[in-house]
């Protein structure tokens, strides 16, 4: 008697939750739903106080292992600035703190040019950080995503428009899951699947992939311009989309042949951005293929009041042990936190290590182009091929490094595509000895920090200095800004 009770009152306070969602407001963005349950559990995301031992969501230099939180962090990358150099990245990658400060971080990060009227990049990459993209794409059509993305700065709130409730429910039909991202759809629709007819556990992880996901912006030579696009069409593996990024249809993928997002400014090479491929990491690892969702990880059932409901904290289940309890015991009951977070973290050190040495290699293999390239004489039919070497050796290792569970979604794989990369970075630097005959072996047979140093301080204010790009043998080659202040800042204009 006392379950059944319990049954109808959470009954009765759901019913009553859903009730007091008042009618669409877009002044009002995720505050309209802050009466419900799950909002205040969404409100834990703006928790940044936390790190796992290969995560968490204090922001951070992703390249320091120098200096202690919330500057750096013991387990780094040092080499990230050297191998996206010519490219925004490498002016700031940060860990990426909560959902909740989406549109707050974006609006002051040293990727977008806040020293200009013009941003650089386009108004797509407030595609996975607001939630509202629909209903610009409804107002302005295509052009919506080739509009300037500082135009946006003063129409936008983090706590109203970050991503929140509308990205993944609709408030209209009882909040049922559905797919607001355009690409998404797109996607889905080529591959022959309605995302309407989806399981309710099939949409516990679609939800997530509108946008940890691998994507790109189509050409406006060939495509809708900087419209996102994900690149499936040859499957969700690394080889797959490095396939399909290597000889693009114009009336399928809106670019034509070598998809190139910048070319290195040490070894020209035409490179390619991975961006946070969670979904296709995930979609055929273990936990996967047997039916776990994302949510039943990073969304586990929690109670609040006398219901049940899904945790909206989107985060690590690795932050402390209730939260293990909550995510992974409901399958792994048989054994205890301690032993299950020991378990993730068995498999992070491994990939972690590999990691690395993927990543040196990726930039031994830079440096050897980079040298043979100065050769007099280099066989230049052969520096090509070490080029196609360097491009896919760095893509394989970035398909790891900016997936966002150091290889916990699925081991095998992440392992499996570094050592991939580690071949072809290898096979990229035989390759440039091999276009000088040899000259240039001597010079590369050193410890890679003697070698190239990682570079360790960069950013856009940095490159209007002479003295800094005089400061390693690599920012040589970037050119100098032009001197400059902040136009804006934040969600500011300021001169």
């Amino acid at each position: 008697m006392k379950k059944i009770v319990v049954f109808f009152a959470a009954v009765l306070f759901l019913f009553a939750t859903l009730s007091v969602v008042p009618a669409a407001d877009e002044d009002q963005g995720n505050l309209r739903f802050k009466n419900l349950p799950q909002y205040g559990t969404y409100l834990k995301n703006n928790d940044d106080t936390q790190m796992t031992e290969y995560g968490g969501s204090v922001p951070h230099d992703k390249h320091d292992g120098i200096n202690p939180l919330p500057v750096g962090y013991k387990h780094a990358q040092p080499y990230l600035k050297n191998l996206w150099l010519g490219y925004p990245f490498s002016y700031e990658y940060k860990r990426a703190r909560g959902h909740t400060y989406a549109v707050e971080d974006i609006f002051h990060i040293d990727r977008i040019n806040r020293y200009s009227e013009q941003a650089g990049l386009p108004a797509t990459c407030l595609n996975c950080k607001v939630n509202n993209i629909p209903a610009q794409v409804e107002a302005q059509g295509d052009a919506f995503w080739s509009s300037e993305f500082n135009e946006y700065r003063l129409q936008y709130n983090g706590e109203k428009h970050a991503i929140g409730c509308t990205n993944c429910h609709d408030p209209d039909q009882a909040m049922r899951l559905v797919i607001t991202s355009i690409p998404l759809a797109e996607a889905l629709e080529r591959q022959g699947v309605d995302w309407r007819e989806a399981s309710r556990n099939e949409m516990r992880s679609l939800v997530c992939a509108q946008c940890h996901v691998e994507y790109y912006f189509e050409t406006k030579d060939h495509g809708v311009a900087a419209k996102p696009h994900f690149p499936w069409d040859y499957g969700m593996n690394p080889a797959d989309i490095y396939k399909f990024k290597s000889d693009g249809d114009p009336e399928r993928d809106g670019f034509k042949g070598q998809f190139v997002d910048w070319t290195h400014a040490v070894s020209k090479t035409p490179m390619i951005k991975t961006q946070h491929p969670e979904y296709e990491m995930y979609h055929d690892s273990v936990h996967g293929a047997a039916g776990v969702s994302c949510a039943d990880c990073h969304m586990p059932r929690v109670k609040v009041g006398p219901a049940t409901i899904s945790s909206h904290h989107w985060t690590s289940p690795l932050k402390n042990e209730e939260m293990i309890r909550d995510a992974c015991m409901g399958c792994h009951g048989d054994k205890t936190p301690t032993y299950l977070r020991d378990r993730v973290i068995y498999h992070q050190e491994r990939v972690w290590k590999q990691l690395n040495i993927a990543q040196e290699k990726s930039v031994r293999a830079h440096e050897a182009v980079r040298q043979a390239m100065e050769f007099d004489g280099a066989d230049k039919d052969v520096l090509a091929e070490a080029r196609e070497m360097v491009r896919k050796g760095q893509w394989f290792w970035d398909y790891v490094s900016a997936e966002n569970s150091a290889g916990f979604h699925n081991p095998t794989k992440a392992l499996d595509t570094l050592a991939f990369s580690q071949q072809y970075s290898d096979e990229a630097v035989r390759l440039a000895i091999r276009a000088t005959d040899y000259a240039i072996a001597a010079s590369l047979d050193k410890p890679i920090k003697e070698l190239v140093p990682p570079i360790m301080e960069h950013s856009r204010k940095l490159q209007q200095s002479q003295e800094h790009l005089d400061s390693h043998v690599w920012l040589r080659y970037l050119p100098k800004l032009p001197e400059a202040d902040l136009v804006w800042d934040g969600y500011e204009r300021v001169r």
